[in-house]
């Protein structure tokens, strides 16, 4: 099955998509993750991306399409893929159309923006192996240092809470309207996001069970 997940930033949705990737055996492809590695890399891309990002502003288009393009055309995408974090516009849509890419299922995750900012400001990250915490819901065990490698947390730019209240401008003119657009060509569906991760897994699981029985 081909799907997009689609959520403000911090709705949980890379979560949701990991799971769902791993019990169909098909590939979570996230752009964010794509061009956090080009910046830490200092490609090129990731030197123009890292502009962009660190103000909460969207890749440009073409930067964007160009990585996708490439890693459709992989092996492992052959029965299905997940997109998070693509499309985020709808010239990004249309041009997902016009590479010929049908689209079976787009998941909505919705949470409130207050719920957002609340989460994301209390995200750390570990900058040597990535793991991530959350102050409230996943604490390391000391909560200052990463209970994988021993490094220390740190907390991402973009998830200050001044850049989050930013970003979710950003997503709400930018991205919100491809809930029209998918709803229009009967792909859309909405998930509730809840407190705990595994109940807003049964509500997306349930949710792809029956658009693939037909229902």
């Amino acid at each position: 099955m081909k799907m997009i997940f689609l959520g403000a930033p911090g709705a949980g949705k890379g979560t949701q998509a990991e799971i769902v990737s791993e019990k169909y055996a098909i590939p979570a492809i996230s752009t964010g993750a794509i061009i956090r590695e080009a910046i830490k890399n200092q490609t090129e891309m990731g030197k123009a991306a890292k502009q962009y990002t660190e103000n909460g502003a969207l890749v440009p288009d073409e930067v964007v399409i160009g990585i996708i393009k490439e890693r459709l055309a992989a092996d492992d995408c052959k029965n299905g893929f997940i997109l998070d974090g693509f499309p985020r516009t709808v010239p990004q849509a249309e041009a997902l159309e016009e590479m010929g890419v049908s689209i079976d299922l787009v998941v909505n995750i919705f949470v409130p923006d207050e719920k957002i900012v609340e989460r994301m400001s209390g995200r750390r990250v570990c900058a040597k192996c990535g793991a991530s915490y959350h102050t409230s819901f996943n604490p390391s065990k000391d909560g200052e240092t990463c209970d994988k490698c021993g490094d220390k947390l740190t907390i991402r730019k973009d998830d200050a809470p001044e850049v989050v209240k930013s970003r979710l401008v950003t997503y709400h003119e930018q991205t919100q309207p491809l809930e029209d657009f998918y709803a229009k060509r009967g792909k859309l569906e909405t998930v509730v996001g809840q407190e705990r991760v595994e109940d807003t897994t049964s509500l997306t699981l349930a949710l792809i069970e029956a658009k693939k029985q037909g229902r």
